[in-house]
Order: structure tokens, then C-alpha cells, then sequence
């Protein structure tokens, strides 16, 4: 098959989408494309399986799968399994994230041209130790300066990519979300709050998503509502999450992390509000989701998330700013109601998956990207 009609799917965990949004993204735009004609291969992980590559087929969608062991070193050791495989394949090279770049730059010594998403601005995360910030920070110039186009998922991305790359090489394309226009009331029952009556965290408990900030603001003073944080906490591990759960200790309800997306679409939907406290990335899935729920959304003040979640929701800088947003969402009524609708039409207006998905059709089906 040409070049122009073979895709390839790399920097995901995989089909069917079990995980982040890169691979919700894979998924519904795998089955686009393959809709529209294209041979589609997605790269996936496996916890466990032969050492070599098992290659299976999933919804018509050709699956090339490699064992790959936990951690970052694991998870290079799989990209640099699933590039080594690439080189031998022809087509369009779709890479999601740059954390392995100087890997899939070798995909273009075998005249396949490669598109890259550049993700968030990943070196400036504080989780990574000195030398992971390095590999990332150098990562991103390989992929900004190999790859025959960039994708950017929010204006601010494309603007620093700009320092990297000229502008004709870089798209903006953000993130998509399915609108949840009803969901059942039992998994929110089921963990013993009450719908309407509770605001809900999703994500990694790190220090960059202001996650002990929003906690200790809730925590301040007595609600009448409650708090569900969700998201992986390991206190014996990390100091940080244990600041997290001391925090809240009787006050906050911590699920740990629950991928069942029946669940997680419920807990979200019966949500007073969506508290984000993310500071460092573009268009995060999680916020696009929160507001293709029509939630009202208590986010961190930064470009990111104004940009996302449009001006008519609530915004912190700090702890007590944060706390008053929570006594707004409390109190409820019409500016609650407000921020709720603007939710949903910032939804309707930016980030429906079809025309998200055209774009990146579009850009594969440009000749050599393009």
C-alpha cells in the first residue's frame, strides 16, 4: 500500500484505550482512518507475553505489541522496540509525545515522513529528577527539529514550539472529548456521595497540578459538600502524596486511581464542580472531558486552562483563592448554573472529536506531511 494510505500509531499504551488521553485519541482516531481507507497500525504495550513482538488485529486496526516493563527506563526500552520495528514499515509516522525523540528520528532515514505531538512542555515538570529533565528537555528539540510537522494541542504550545521550529511547520490542533449527556447515579452512590452534592479531582497527584492546594482550601473550613480526589497515591512512597492524604485526612474521599470509564463518566457528570489544578501543559484531556460534561470547572489561573475552559468558570492562584471558589460553587445558583452552561458551549464550540480528527486526517493525507 502507498506511503500516503499506511499509518502508524506510536507513543500510546494502546488500543482499545485503557489509560490517558493520548490513547483515547489513538483509538477514535485509529478507527477514523480506518474508516476513511487507511492500513492502520497501533504500537501497544503488554504487562506480560513473548519477548518478541505479538501482532494480533483489534476492531481492523493491526496491532503490533511489545512487552514492556514498568518505569521510565521500561518504557523507553518499548519505544526504542516499537521504532526498531517502524524502520522496517512504509507510511505516515503519527508519534504521540517527544519524551523519545531521539528514537523516532531515526524513522526519518527510512523516508517515512513523521508527524509529531509535542504534548506539554514535559522538562518543566517537577516530578522529573535533574537528569530526566535533561533527556526531555533535549528530546524536545530533536522532535521539534526532525519531524516534518508538529502538532501542538493549545496556542500557548505552538508558541513555544515557534522558538524551535518556523511556523509553517507547526499545527494546533487541540484535544477532543465525547459529551456525556447522561450517566447513572449508583458508582457516585456506590462510593457514598451524593450526587450534585460533591466537587471531584482526576489526575496525578503531583506537585504541578496543585493538587495539596486544593485539598488544604477544602479542608479549611466546614462544607456541606464533599471532595473526591481521584488519582494513584503511594504516602509510603511519596512524601507528597502522603501530604495529600494528611491533608484531608476525614475531610476528602481518596478513591486511589479508577480506570473503569462508566464509573469515572458518572463521578464527573454528578459533580457540583470539576476542580483543576493543573499549571504546566496544553489542552489536558481531563479539563475538555470535564467540560464536554457540562461541569463547572474550579481550575488554576494560568493560560492553559483560561484558554480551555473559556472565562466564565472559577479561578485560584492560591489556597485562599481556591477556598473561595469553593464557598461559590457551594452556595450554587445562577452563577453556578452560568458556569455550567458556558462549560458547555466552550465544549460544543472547540473540541468535538469529528473536526479535531479531519485536521489530523488532513495532515496525513498531506504529501510527506506536508
Amino acid at each position: 500500500m502507498p506511503v500516503g494510505r499506511s499509518l502508524y500509531i506510536l507513543g500510546t499504551r494502546g488500543v482499545p484505550a485503557a489509560h490517558g488521553g493520548f490513547e483515547t485519541f489513538a483509538q477514535r482516531f485509529a478507527l477514523h482512518m480506518r474508516d476513511n481507507g487507511w492500513a492502520v497500525t497501533v504500537y501497544c504495550q503488554a504487562d506480560t507475553g513473548p519477548a518478541g513482538p505479538t501482532i494480533d488485529e483489534w476492531e481492523g486496526i493491526r496491532r503490533v505489541t511489545f512487552v514492556a516493563d514498568a518505569g521510565a527506563v521500561g518504557t523507553m526500552k518499548f519505544d526504542w522496540a516499537c521504532t526498531r520495528h517502524a524502520m522496517k514499515e512504509r507510511g505516515v509516522m503519527l508519534v504521540l509525545g517527544y519524551n523519545t525523540a531521539a528514537f523516532s528520528a531515526l524513522l526519518r532515514f527510512t523516508g517515512n515522513p513523521v508527524l509529531m505531538n509535542m504534548d506539554g512542555i514535559e522538562w518543566k515538570r517537577a516530578k522529573w529528577p535533574w537528569h530526566g529533565r535533561i533527556w526531555l528537555y533535549l528530546n524536545e528539540w530533536i522532535g521539534a527539529l526532525t519531524s516534518v510537522k508538529l502538532v501542538a494541542d493549545h496556542p500557548e504550545i505552538a508558541r513555544h514550539l515557534k522558538r524551535r521550529r518556523r511556523a509553517a511547520d507547526i499545527v494546533m490542533i487541540p484535544y477532543g472529548a465525547d459529551p456525556i449527556l447522561e450517566a447513572p447515579e449508583e458508582p457516585v452512590r456506590a462510593l457514598g456521595v451524593e450526587p450534585g452534592r460533591y466537587l471531584i479531582s482526576i489526575g496525578r497527584i503531583e506537585p504541578e497540578n496543585n493538587i495539596l492546594t486544593m485539598v488544604q482550601a477544602f479542608a479549611a473550613k466546614p462544607r456541606d459538600i464533599g471532595f473526591v480526589c481521584l488519582g494513584k497515591l503511594e504516602p509510603d512512597k511519596n512524601p507528597y502524596h502522603a501530604a495529600v492524604i494528611a491533608a484531608g485526612a476525614g475531610r476528602v474521599l481518596f478513591p486511589g486511581a479508577i480506570y473503569d470509564q462508566t464509573v469515572v463518566q458518572s463521578l464527573r457528570f454528578h459533580a457540583a464542580a470539576y476542580c483543576h489544578g493543573h499549571s504546566v501543559g496544553g489542552t489536558n484531556p481531563s479539563l475538555v472531558e470535564a467540560l464536554g460534561a457540562g461541569n463547572a470547572v474550579v481550575g488554576h489561573d494560568n493560560p492553559y486552562n483560561r484558554w480551555v475552559a473559556g472565562p466564565g468558570q472559577f479561578y485560584f492562584g492560591d489556597m485562599g483563592q481556591c477556598s473561595a471558589a469553593f464557598d461559590r460553587i457551594e452556595v450554587g445558583g445562577e452563577m453556578l448554573n452560568q458556569a455550567r452552561e458556558s462549560a458547555k458551549a466552550q465544549f460544543l464550540d472547540n473540541f468535538q472529536w469529528p473536526p479535531i480528527l479531519q485536521k489530523y486526517a488532513g495532515l496525513c493525507s498531506a504529501p510527506q506531511g506536508s
